[in-house]
């Protein structure tokens, strides 16, 4: 073996492990979803590369346009009253460390509900305009991010296939796109989490209103809040179920909502 060959082959035997694995998940399904197994090994072998040997990878620089744009949509889903550099940070731990951050603070099925009726002088009416109209503005985000989404699976597949082949990388770059990969996978997973938690919320806020005061304009919260449901469904196709629970968002995957056709109406029409 010729000597450049040899230093360059003894160079890249840390990525080693890695490479084989990116090449397994060449296998995959719809949105380049990897196969179960390859998901658990991408996103703990990244987290180790990027923690023992990197520090903190600054990886904001370099983005595409679509991982851009897909970071400043999530932004405004996910943390629209934080920095972006905040925000950036804590994709960067869901990817890294597989978790959030401590400053990121979990809140309750019945919060939103909670701050909904904290003003004793909005009437029930504009209560339930309020409600709808939030379930209306998450429900509108939704498509155009899954269009993002899965734009990027498809680009981070294509970028996992060709390291195995490329001879001019050194460990770090092939670490860099991997660590990567892995912070676009769980910032998607973050949106879909934060998208069913959302969901949660307003359904709650709506039996409790309704059981409250019942009102006309509870007919239309419920169509707002079906419509997201409807429409948080087209995020289940681009990662596995556990995608979450793998990028210490939640100990378990959340159930999946059951079909909007099968839902039973909690509103009586009037």
């Amino acid at each position: 073996m010729p000597l450049d060959r040899a230093r360059a082959a003894t160079r890249l035997a840390p990525a080693a492990a890695a490479l084989a694995l990116l090449a397994a998940c060449t296998q995959s399904g719809d949105f380049g979803r990897p196969r179960t197994g390859v998901w658990n090994g991408l996103i703990d072998t990244t987290g180790s590369f990027s923690t023992r040997d990197r520090g903190r990878l600054l990886l904001d620089s370099g983005l595409t346009d679509d991982e851009q744009a897909l970071r400043d949509r999530a932004w405004r889903f996910v943390e629209p009253a934080s920095s972006f550099a905040a925000f950036q940070d804590t994709v960067f731990g869901l990817a890294s460390a597989h978790a959030l951050p401590p400053t990121w603070r979990y809140e309750e099925v019945g919060a939103y509900y909670e701050a909904l009726t904290a003003e004793p002088s909005r009437s029930p009416v504009s209560r339930y305009r309020k409600l709808s109209d939030d379930a209306t503005a998450d429900a509108r985000l939704i498509p155009i991010f899954v269009a993002l989404a899965a734009r990027v699976i498809d680009a981070d597949a294509a970028r996992l296939r060709s390291l195995p082949f490329a001879k001019t990388l050194d460990d770090a770059a092939v670490r860099d796109a991997v660590q990567r990969v892995a912070e676009n996978r769980c910032l998607i997973a973050w949106v879909r989490f934060e998208a069913g938690l959302r969901l949660a919320r307003y359904r709650f806020a709506l039996e409790h209103l309704f059981a409250a005061a019942p009102a006309p304009e509870s007919v239309s919260a419920e169509r707002s809040i079906l419509m997201l449901a409807a429409r948080r469904n087209l995020l289940d196709p681009l990662l596995p179920p556990d995608a979450a629970a793998r990028c210490g968002l939640g100990p378990v995957p959340l159930p999946p909502p059951p079909p909007v056709a099968q839902a039973e109406p909690l509103v009586v029409k009037y």
